[in-house]
């Protein structure tokens, strides 16, 4: 199947500064063991205030017809989303719980609206959910991670609330088999496409897909154009990073900018993760940690763009 013509959306891609990482920021970050205490939680949301105001500082530069846009958690970020919106950025948030096998709430449970009560209070312009899955994972975990899905899209659709789904499909013990690469190359974009179809099946209905990036132009449009089948023209893809080398993230963009149906990218681990570290080991200081992460914000921006305009 061909991509579906160009939209007025491919004009506009978003620009995604992604800090909503929980449970890996605690764990390969701080070496915080267990669940942080009070003082541990503090010193986390100080981490992601700085790496935000890095992202934040270089807003005003980055390609003309940009959407640069924050995903941070409530955990240890409401400060950084309520600075967000004040500033006008896009707000992403996520709902899910970190650091899950399958789909959890980060709070609530499915069949009460606590968790929904969390997306009002803060307003943001799109709802995240991240989601594990490969067609050879756990027959009855796959199953009712699509019910909660599907229950949980009923749910923002009816209170007028768009979402994005964050997709990543871990190898199975027998796919690792043929290698990374191999595996990336030429066995994740089908069963992408399956998976997107199995969703959509299911009553799963994102707004956009994060998905992880593609060695080939032929496979990113595949994938692009299998979201937008069934009459969804309006579905939009962006790139995740993946917490990958530059090299790597660099070829993903300029893979995927081109395609029909793929729209920016969402990146996070990749441009902060490093400065925060030597920040935190005394090896730069604050001013130095929100340069860095603001150049290799842009540098991703202005590589997209270069991409998708060449």
């Amino acid at each position: 199947m061909s991509a579906s013509p160009r939209t007025p959306e491919k004009e506009h891609p978003f620009y995604i500064f992604a800090m909503d990482h929980r449970a890996s920021l605690a764990k390969d970050v701080y070496s915080i063991a267990g669940e942080p205490t009070a003082d541990q939680a503090a010193r986390l949301a100080e981490g992601k205030r700085l790496v935000f105001e890095g992202a934040a500082s270089v807003r005003d530069r980055l390609p003309a017809g940009s959407v640069p846009g924050i995903l941070v958690d409530e955990r240890y970020g409401a400060a950084v989303a309520r600075a967000a919106k004040e500033q006008g950025l896009l707000l992403l948030m996520p709902i899910e719980r970190s650091g899950r096998p399958f789909f959890e709430l980060e709070y609530g449970s499915f069949g009460d609206s606590d968790w929904l009560e969390h997306v009002e209070a803060f307003d943001p312009d799109y709802v995240k959910i991240l989601v594990r899955d490969n067609p050879g994972f756990d027959v009855g975990g796959r199953r009712r991670q699509q019910e909660h899905l599907a229950s949980v899209t009923q749910e923002l659709h009816g209170h007028g609330r768009r979402f994005i789904i964050e997709l990543l499909v871990p190898a199975t013990s027998a796919q690792q088999a043929a290698g990374a690469d191999e595996y990336d190359r030429t066995i994740r974009p089908g069963l992408t496409q399956e998976l997107i179809r199995e969703f959509q099946h299911a009553g799963v209905e994102p707004d956009i897909w994060k998905l992880e990036g593609y060695e080939t132009r032929d496979a990113a449009a595949a994938v692009a154009a299998t979201s937008r089948e069934g009459g969804r023209a309006a579905v939009r893809c962006i790139v995740l990073g993946r917490d990958s080398t530059q090299d790597r993230l660099d070829h993903w963009l300029e893979t995927a900018a081109p395609v029909d149906g793929f729209a920016g990218f969402a990146i996070g681990r990749s441009i902060w993760q490093q400065p925060l570290l030597d920040h935190l080991a005394g090896r730069i200081d604050a001013s130095t940690l929100r340069a860095r992460i603001g150049a290799s914000y842009l540098g991703y921006a202005d590589d997209y763009h270069a991409a998708a305009t060449a």
